[in-house]
């Protein structure tokens, strides 16, 4: 669609460099993608030492620590530093094209659902919202999935591999394919109620913190650490079967092959206190994590919309940016970003 051509021309777009989240639904996705891409592959480098620690302490046959402080000086001393990130290249490649696909979805359902429901209201849906975030993690966990096998395998106490490679070679030899996916419905159904909340408190809280939903670094870290660790806690216990199922290791009993048999291993290892392990280890995790990557999102999405606009201003030189309530995305204010560097550009309606 020509900027220049197809727009109408009753509605001016003011140059301010703010409201870049009100956009047209028909912008590229390969935007969302590339944002969303950066914003993943930043969350779970940055947070990775945190969540072997979070691996090590869910283990129901391993290892047994006090807290959070005991786990994480007790893997560096007794198998060093390097150890709390080992595993990191399996996530980090699973992490980009995963997240990618996550929030290209989440964007474009969350905006077709929120007008169907709203109509031209331009109101933030919760329904919406969540029904977005479940689609999307189908995407997600599809690509996810396999990269979380091999990483928690390589992050177990006393796991042999010493690369992903060999880790993953050996994992398809021994136990073929479903090895990758076993965990698969456990971690979907995990993590559609923990994406759900987590998008819907996100949402929510971006309301209140920035109602005009203009770039502000601040509000989405706090927006997305307060809904990460909400999320995080809520769907723990789900978790701990999860690190079960994928790991494996240790287990006398024979391969555990379902959600069903995990929860009733894991609650006659220690009762119902067995499915919160590791959960202030889940939570510190997710909150930095989800901080990190709703900032990283939002800045590249900023970014990367900014430089499109200014492209699209550059190729028109005298011409004007108008926009009509169609192109608005509903959950945000009715106006759109532009960049700083075009801000002189004046109205001359009058002229036309």
């Amino acid at each position: 669609m020509s900027l220049s051509t197809d727009l109408p021309t009753n509605c001016l777009h003011n140059m301010d460099n703010s409201d870049y989240d009100a956009l047209p639904v028909e912008w590229p996705v390969a935007t969302h993608m590339l944002a969303g891409a950066a914003a993943g592959v930043m969350e779970h480098a940055a947070m990775y030492p945190i969540d072997c620690v979070k691996t090590q302490m869910q283990s129901i046959r391993t290892v047994h620590y006090s807290g959070l402080r005991d786990a994480f000086f007790t893997i560096t001393k007794r198998e060093g530093a390097a150890r709390l990130l080992r595993g990191m290249s399996a996530m980090v490649v699973g992490a980009g094209p995963a997240h990618a696909m996550y929030f290209a979805c989440y964007e474009k359902v969350k905006h077709h659902l929120t007008l169907k429901i709203n109509g031209k209201k331009f109101k933030n849906s919760s329904i919406a919202n969540g029904t977005a975030a479940a689609v999307s993690t189908l995407f997600h966990d599809v690509v996810m999935n396999p990269a979380d096998v091999i990483k928690q395998r390589m992050q177990m106490y006393g796991s042999s591999y010493s690369t992903c490679r060999s880790c993953m070679m050996h994992t398809y030899r021994s136990e073929g394919l479903k090895a990758f996916y076993r965990s698969f419905p456990t971690q979907f159904i995990m993590n559609v109620p923990f994406q759900m909340v987590h998008f819907i408190i996100y949402e929510l809280s971006q309301e209140q913190m920035n109602p005009e939903r203009i770039y502000n670094p601040l509000s989405h870290m706090m927006s997305g650490g307060f809904a990460g660790g909400a999320a995080a806690f809520v769907t723990n216990p789900l978790d701990v079967c999860r690190t079960l199922l994928n790991t494996q290791q240790h287990n006398s009993d024979g391969t555990v092959r379902g959600l069903r048999q995990a929860i009733v291993m894991v609650y006659r290892t220690d009762g119902l206190r067995t499915f919160f392990r590791g959960v202030t280890a889940r939570m510190l995790y997710q909150m930095p994590s989800t901080a990190i990557s709703w900032s990283v999102y939002e800045f590249f999405k900023y970014v990367l919309y900014g430089q499109s606009l200014i492209k699209a201003v550059d190729s028109q030189k005298d011409s004007y940016i108008y926009k009509s309530k169609e192109w608005v995305n509903p959950a945000c204010p009715g106006t759109i970003i532009s960049s700083p560097a075009h801000s002189d550009i004046k109205h001359r309606n009058d002229t036309r």
